[in-house]
């Protein structure tokens, strides 16, 4: 944390209808662009208003998490809107849209003028600031609901200024961590995938970074005989396969592109013809969800914008698993 001047924190945010479907091929949580893209715009909220605030990466703690699916053995179906019917009675097409209700609390590494004149007491108040222009917001086409009045108190954005000394810090770091209980924070373990594609290629040099994702992300169970005297087979045992310690799970990270970059306008149909196009498609990794206790500090929670343009790689990073080794 010695890089970041100040913590932006916004407590036990209620999201109503978040978008649950992350990627082409995950779903249950919103991806963590769609937090970013929510810090991008509340920036720019508040430097409308004159509030010099810069915001640099956010980090997300769930505390809870409620998917509107109905579940029949292993099949979830999404819980879907009922359309009026069309000209000749027929169920009308739709589609198929994801959504979850959320309790979240939002971590942002912070900085600029306006948070250096809010430490020394002048200045706007950001902090209300930013509660007038949250509820105006959407979180992944989610509604921010009103919040709940706990033990007397409201929750409400708090900018904190990160302590100087590594014993303030260490405090201070404990202090935060345990606001945020219970909960779990999203990290990136772009670690674990790396490993787990080169122990898989031990067995199968063939194996690519994809074969190892998707054997990271679903529950792996293999056959193992026991052995009887005289070399016979006995029963069957059946065990779950993976070096994976933690609460695993694989998430979109941003997006790769398939083509060049087009000049602004030359798309037709693009949303906007001011800004040059690119064709992309998603990029993922795996990810892992831990309880905010189990960190050292809040600098390992936060996702910040890494594109490297030139190789065609818009993406988010997250530096946990570099911070710990």
């Amino acid at each position: 944390m010695h890089d970041i001047p100040y913590l932006l924190e916004v407590p036990r945010l209620r999201v109503q209808n978040a978008n649950a479907i992350s990627s082409p091929h995950t779903w249950g949580f919103p991806a963590m662009s769609a937090f970013v893209g929510l810090m991008q715009a509340l920036e720019r909220c508040l430097h409308a208003e004159g509030i010099e605030l810069k915001l640099d990466s956010v980090g997300v703690i769930c505390h809870r998490h409620e998917p509107q699916v109905s579940r029949s053995g292993h099949t979830h179906a999404f819980h879907l809107t009922r359309n009026p019917v069309g000209k000749k009675g027929d169920t009308a097409a739709i589609v198929e849209e994801g959504r979850t209700h959320l309790e979240i609390t939002l971590v942002f590494a912070a900085g600029g003028a306006a948070a250096d004149a809010h430490k020394q007491g002048s200045g706007p108040d950001i902090e209300e600031a930013i509660a007038d222009i949250l509820p105006t917001l959407r979180i992944a086409g989610g509604s921010i609901q009103p919040p709940l009045n706990r033990r007397g108190n409201t929750p409400r954005p708090q900018l904190v200024s990160v302590a100087e000394t590594e014993e303030g810090q260490a405090k201070q770091n404990r202090w935060l961590l345990r606001r945020w209980l219970p909960g779990f924070a999203l990290l990136s373990r772009d670690d674990l995938l790396h490993d787990h594609h080169a122990e898989l290629q031990k067995t199968d040099p063939q194996t690519d970074l994809l074969d190892a994702w998707l054997d990271l992300s679903r529950f792996n169970w293999v056959a193992r005989h026991e052995d009887l005297q005289g070399g016979d087979e006995g029963k069957v045992h059946w065990e779950r396969r993976g070096p994976a310690q933690g609460w695993i799970v694989p998430i979109p990270v941003g997006y790769g592109a398939l083509g060049q970059l087009h000049e602004a306008g030359a798309v037709e149909g693009a949303r906007d013809e001011s800004t040059p196009f690119r064709f992309v498609e998603s990029l993922y990794s795996i990810g892992e969800w831990k309880s905010p206790h189990r960190l050292q500090s809040p600098s390992e929670l936060l996702w910040y914008v890494d594109n490297q343009e030139e190789d065609g790689l818009y993406r988010l990073r997250n530096d946990y698993a570099r911070i710990i080794d």
